[in-house]
């Protein structure tokens, strides 16, 4: 048996079925119903939630800069690029 979680309201003879119920079905039966407009799959394992998610994201070593550009001096400083002596 497979579970699937409806998207969208579906009834027939014999059965309704709302959206964010929870339906167990055959497996190849609940493979046509999951084809992610009525109905999705539903996992067996918990998601990863963010909060899980984020200390990995922060072990990422920061972006280095690709260069190419006008430099950083140039920015802070007069007309020809140079930062102001004094």
């Amino acid at each position: 048996m497979a579970r699937i979680r409806m998207l969208t309201g579906v009834s027939g003879d014999g059965f309704v079925w709302e959206p964010g119920q929870v339906v167990d079905l055959p497996g190849p039966e609940a493979a046509v119903w999951a084809d992610g407009r009525r109905a999705v799959m539903v996992r067996e394992e918990p998601p990863e939630t963010p909060e899980a998610a984020a200390p990995e994201k922060a072990r990422r070593a920061p972006a280095r800069p690709r260069g190419g550009g006008r430099t950083t001096r140039a920015r802070q400083g007069g007309r020809d690029g140079a930062a102001d002596a004094g």
